[in-house]
């Protein structure tokens, strides 16, 4: 089994490497993708890749704004939604968090909720000018929550429905990033099933909530088998990373996370850093973690991270 450590740097490199192999992929439908065997960084000859432009091994605005996240809870040592959504905005316009500061990917609702900030809205606010904005804008961000967490699982839970209404403020949006905040711990713990001891806790911290509970059980539904299309849906890219999680090892799971085509990187993203979370950062394969750009933007956050881990 891995140690803690190794856990803490496969979750988030993990995390990137998926978002990285997803970027030349998105957009495109199951059917066009290529086998699993020529899903790399650098898709095969022929391939109408989404990005030509961006170099392989490239993250996209899910690994910027992750690392957005990470550094503003190092930072301030707690979760500061003013300083969070202010390293959002700088990511948005200045390219803070990206590779070589390229933005060339922004969802639509995030957009929003950012220029609404910009002008002046509260950010607990801004997430909700989406009303039926259910994008996965803000679960492909929240893993490294767990990985800096210390508290209460009803502590995490909280911060991770703070954290989404930045940007993303419906209530499945919400209980979306909860659920896989408790997922995550769980894998941290190496407890044999983490996805139903997930579910159990969530249920049990619900019980004073009717309109959440109402939502994990009849909108994300989590007893149902693994299932998923990998669309930009928050409820299906959360089931599309419990069904590539299925697939084996982490090169296997984030493969089997892009071959479901739609939305490539957030689903590989999303997947990856659990799988990296799960088997440590001896799993992701060397091959990747070398050609993952951006070493420079997330190497240091990674062993502040480390150092204040017990």
């Amino acid at each position: 089994m891995p140690t803690k450590s190794e856990q803490i740097k496969g979750g988030l490199v993990g995390l990137l490497v998926g978002d990285a192999l997803g970027v030349p992929y998105e957009f495109h439908s199951p059917e066009a993708i290529p086998p699993l065997e020529a899903i790399e960084f650098t898709p095969p000859a022929g391939f109408h890749r989404t990005y030509p432009g961006i170099p392989a091994g490239t993250w996209s605005d899910d690994g910027a704004q992750a690392l957005c996240l990470l550094a503003s809870l190092l930072a301030c040592d707690s979760l500061n939604l003013k300083d969070l959504s202010q390293r959002f905005l700088n990511w948005y316009e200045n390219g803070y968090m990206a590779v070589e500061n390229h933005v060339f990917d922004v969802g639509n609702q995030t957009s929003r909720a950012l220029n609404a900030i910009r002008a002046g809205m509260p950010p607990l606010e801004a997430g909700m000018l989406g009303k039926n904005a259910k994008g996965n804008g803000s679960l492909m961000r929240v893993l490294p929550l767990v990985l800096w967490h210390r508290g209460t699982d009803a502590e995490l839970v909280e911060a991770a429905h703070l954290q989404s209404r930045v940007t993303h403020g419906q209530i499945t949006c919400q209980v979306c990033c909860a659920l896989y905040c408790l997922w995550a711990k769980r894998i941290l713990e190496q407890v044999a099933n983490p996805w139903q001891a997930a579910v159990s806790t969530l249920r049990q911290l619900y019980l004073s909530d009717l309109l959440y509970a109402v939502d994990l059980e009849e909108t994300i539904r989590p007893d149902q088998p693994p299932h998923g299309t990998g669309t930009g849906y928050v409820v299906d890219c959360l089931h599309s990373a419990r069904l590539a999680l299925e697939a084996g090892s982490y090169e296997q799971v984030v493969k089997a996370a892009v071959a479901l085509g739609n939305d490539t990187d957030t689903t590989a993203c999303v997947a990856g850093g659990l799988a990296g979370l799960r088997d440590g950062i001896e799993a992701i394969p060397d091959r990747w973690q070398q050609q993952l750009r951006g070493k420079a933007l997330f190497e240091p956050l990674l062993q502040k991270l480390l150092i204040k881990s017990p």
